[in-house]
């Protein structure tokens, strides 16, 4: 069976046979750590497109089902015509929330603007990921897509929930897109909220309304769910996470494709120096943090960027062992006095920042800070905003940044890759530069063979723990907690699906 026949038989598994659901049940209210960039977030800009897939508000062409694999949504099918030429085949019938009906011509309409940095729609990331010399239509459904060079990512590309399809706004429908749920309003950082969607093309939603409430800290959310104002909880804290199943509250948790790893300063300091970047790895006691951090709920120690199970992730163990630490330290120059290890005649420290929305990170930071302790270096901790961290490490004003992402949001590894590690990537705020990672890189899009483009990417990750390009530390099973009644809702392993039109909330 080709990739392309496999996708059809994946669509039609993934969607199934969907029948009217049964009437409304009312309103959901979701508490996330982060909200809406403004009052009306274009999908296609930033990563505003998260949250409208997470909340039915938007469809891809393409979709990841719950084994991460790909599938057709609302293409009915993709076909490559050439190493440059994609056709992508629209499903018959459908139409956008104001019922105009989503045409080839449609589509393009949509997907242009990605590229045009005049718009307020520029994604500058989705753009690269694209890679688009052209659109064109062939007939009403059949969209063909040119791009610059080969790319075997590009149907896992399709999936990005950053290049949904959209129709024309007006005020009635200021996102006019083709999901269950439709885009009512949104403010900024506070709330984003979508109503049913009676005419969705699968079927009636179970849910009247969806409620999205931002909520920075973690254990505000919890506070809330228990006062009985919040009905589902996105990323609940780890440590609480069995005493409130004990209340009667609904648990959910499942492997998800996020790691949390630190972001090097691989430019100027000491982590310039890629055996103290090695050092610092081994010093880390991984199972340590997820038991401590996580309180052994939700994570597995990570020695390469994917985890286990998902596909693409290489045979790399993430062994804790202070003394090979102190080892390659001394290989590095530094001297030990006194307890204390010397790096040009001063103390060797190093300064790590994180965030706080997630709850696993600021105490990830502090054990790690207590590991180096261990061999007698000092770490520093600065916990602020995301981007302030960021900043700080691309301006080399700190070591470490300990952050969280999705690795394969796409289901493809060459995406999260390209753009944290990658010369010019556009999140290499660490500034690592590699020209064999560079080449492999480039590679693995240009390669449409699957052993062949596993053998790339297990190159790769063995290039980034050789020579520590970013640290990892685990990838983590996202916790979230459900009121009783909830059903029809799952954790997605790449955490950009959480409402579909079978969701339902009876209380």
């Amino acid at each position: 069976m080709s990739f392309f026949s496999r996708l059809a038989v994946a669509g039609a598994i993934a969607l199934g046979t969907t029948l009217p659901a049964a009437a409304q049940e009312g309103a959901l209210t979701i508490s996330v750590g982060f909200g809406p960039t403004a009052e009306v977030p274009d999908p296609r800009a930033s990563y505003n497109g998260w949250m409208s897939n997470q909340t039915g508000v938007t469809e891809t062409l393409m979709g990841i089902d719950y084994d991460m694999n790909l599938y057709p949504r609302l293409a009915e099918s993709i076909e490559q015509a050439s190493p440059t030429t994609w056709r992508v085949t629209l499903r018959e019938g459908l139409t956008f929330h104001d019922g105009s009906p989503v045409t080839a011509q449609a589509v393009i309409d949509s997907i242009a603007p990605i590229s045009d940095e005049e718009h307020p729609g520029h994604n500058a990331r989705a753009s690269k990921l694209l890679d688009l010399a052209g659109m064109s239509i062939d007939g009403d459904r059949v969209v063909v897509f040119e791009t610059n060079s080969p790319n075997a990512a590009f149907p896992w590309t399709l999936s990005e929930p950053a290049i949904a399809v959209l129709g024309e706004p007006s005020d009635a429908f200021p996102i006019n897109a083709t999901g269950p749920y439709v885009f009512k309003e949104a403010v900024p950082e506070q709330l984003y909220r979508a109503e049913a969607n009676l005419n969705y093309w699968q079927g009636t939603p179970g849910l009247e309304e969806v409620r999205v409430v931002a909520s920075a800290n973690p254990a505000t959310a919890a506070l809330a769910f228990e006062a009985g104002e919040i009905d589902l909880v996105i990323n609940y804290p780890e440590t609480d996470f069995e005493r409130i199943k004990e209340t009667g509250a609904q648990g959910f948790s499942a492997p998800t494709a996020r790691l949390y790893f630190f972001t090097v300063n691989a430019k100027n300091g000491p982590m310039a120096n890629p055996l103290i970047r090695q050092a610092v790895s081994y010093a880390i006691d991984r199972q340590g943090i997820v038991d401590a951090a996580l309180s052994g709920v939700g994570g597995v120690p990570a020695g390469t960027v994917f985890p286990a199970g998902k596909g693409w992730a290489a045979d790399i163990s993430a062994p804790y062992d202070p003394a090979k630490a102190e080892a390659l330290l001394a290989q590095a120059g530094a001297v030990k006095e006194g307890g204390t290890w010397m790096l040009d005649g001063t103390p060797l420290e190093i300064d790590i920042v994180t965030y706080s929305s997630r709850a696993a990170l600021p105490p990830t930071a502090e054990l790690t800070q207590a590991f180096l302790a261990t061999i007698g270096v000092k770490a520093n901790i600065t916990v602020g905003e995301w981007g302030a961290s960021n900043d700080a490490i691309a301006a080399g004003d700190a070591d470490l940044f300990l952050q969280a992402w999705v690795t394969t949001p796409q289901g493809d590894p060459g995406a999260v890759l390209e753009t944290l590690l990658k010369s010019d990537g556009s999140s290499n705020s660490g500034r690592f530069a590699n020209a064999r990672l560079d080449e492999l890189l480039d590679l693995g899009r240009l390669t449409f063979d699957h052993d062949a483009r596993m053998a790339i990417y297990d190159e790769v990750q063995h290039i980034i723990a050789s020579e520590a390009a970013l640290i990892p530390v685990f990838h983590v099973s996202q916790t979230n907690v459900g009121v009783p009644g909830l059903t029809g809702y799952q954790v997605h392993p790449t955490e950009t699906y959480w409402i579909n039109h079978e969701t339902k909330l009876t209380k």
